[in-house]
């Protein structure tokens, strides 16, 4: 079976609730099921990225704003990865643009205009816990996209 698990902030907000979470996604691997992980950036990282651009411009590039705050979920990304192989699962991060997940090119509030699932079924084909960084995509010209507050969800729940 195919299970795919969000978790927020608060769920991923430092190293011990990150390894809380690859022990959840230990459960369902042990029983079989295939396991696409969406993440979110840890609780407070998106507010103090923005915080930074902010502190630089009052109304820093919405572009380059998304470049920046996309960081929080790669971050939380990478860690789950790493905490899962270091519990002897074979996991990867896919990014928003490794997916890719298409959007529109609405900075700092895209829309997904489309999920290409190839990547992630190639990679739960080949036995990984795939986990990808909720809030992000990519827009036809190659940039990065944010979703906007509450994106990770949206991309949990997105076919």
């Amino acid at each position: 079976m195919l299970v795919v698990q969000k978790y927020g902030g608060t769920s991923v907000k430092d190293l011990e609730r990150i390894k809380n979470v690859a022990n959840r996604v230990k459960v369902y691997r042990e029983r079989g099921d295939k396991v696409v992980v969406v993440v979110s950036a840890m609780s407070g990282e998106t507010d103090r990225l923005l915080n930074l651009a902010h502190g630089i411009d009052k109304f820093p590039d919405e572009r380059e704003v998304d470049v920046l705050i996309s960081t929080g979920e790669q971050v939380t990304s990478a860690l789950l990865a790493i905490t899962l192989k270091t519990m002897g699962f074979d996991a990867v991060s896919v990014l928003g643009y490794q997916v890719p997940i298409v959007t529109d090119s609405s900075f700092m509030k895209a829309r997904i205009a489309k999920i290409e699932t190839g990547n992630i079924m190639a990679e739960l084909d080949n036995g990984k816990v795939v986990v990808v960084p909720g809030f992000q995509g990519v827009d036809e010209n190659g940039n990065i996209t944010t979703l906007g507050r509450g994106g990770s969800d949206t991309t949990a729940v997105v076919p």
